[in-house]
């Protein structure tokens, strides 16, 4: 009897190791599964610094038109880089002239001054060679065989250049012998009006060129 209750004792113990080793099992596993993460779950979107984006916010587009005291003859950047779109605009024969000059910042370079006359009056650029820009820096109109924009020309009364001026962004002083019209802001550019009779004989233009 008692080696009947010894090994019932023995049979009972050894199945509740058992099946405390067998909980033990299981909830080693539970727990495994819910701590693990599935392969194809979402995962929050990976935070990236923000780029150098100095290069695309100094790329502008280039202005399409120039101002009216950068260029008094021709609004297009575009046709102002061309000295055909002057001839076209100048109503007596006229003759063009090429310098070769220095250039003032390099010496090694050769930049060319362009002249066009015609009668009496004259436009002087400066071409540097390396911007490939064609820049108006002296302008002499004594006659109307060439207009300017906005329809300024010799022979307008000073009443209605006057009126068309002062639409402008320009600085503006009167006597009875001129009108100078200059920059307000920038490089400093100056136009001149000369009067006789009270109206204009001689349009004198004087652009900033470095």
């Amino acid at each position: 009897m008692r080696t009947l209750l010894c090994n019932s004792f023995n049979h009972r113990y050894a199945l509740s190791i058992r099946l405390l080793a067998l909980l033990f099992f299981v909830q080693s596993v539970a727990m495994a599964c819910t701590t693990e993460q599935p392969q194809d779950e979402y995962q929050p979107p990976v935070t990236r610094e923000p780029g150098d984006t100095t290069g695309i916010r100094n790329t502008r587009r280039a202005p399409a038109t120039v101002d009216f005291m950068g260029n008094p003859f021709i609004a297009s950047v575009a046709q102002s880089n061309s000295l055909s779109a002057y001839f076209d605009k100048i109503q007596d024969d006229f003759w063009v002239e090429a310098d070769a000059i220095e250039n003032r910042h390099r010496r090694e370079v050769t930049d060319t001054i362009y002249t066009i006359r015609f009668g009496d009056s004259m436009l002087e650029f400066y071409a540097p060679t390396q911007s490939g820009k064609l820049l108006l820096q002296v302008a002499d109109i004594r006659n109307n065989s060439m207009v300017l924009r906005n329809n300024l020309r010799v022979g307008m009364p000073q009443e209605e250049l006057t009126g068309k001026l002062k639409a402008q962004n320009v600085i503006l002083q009167q006597s009875p012998e001129k009108i100078v019209a200059s920059t307000k802001d920038g490089a400093p550019v100056t136009l001149y009006f000369f009067l006789k009779n009270g109206k204009v004989s001689r349009i004198l233009y004087e652009g900033y060129v470095d």
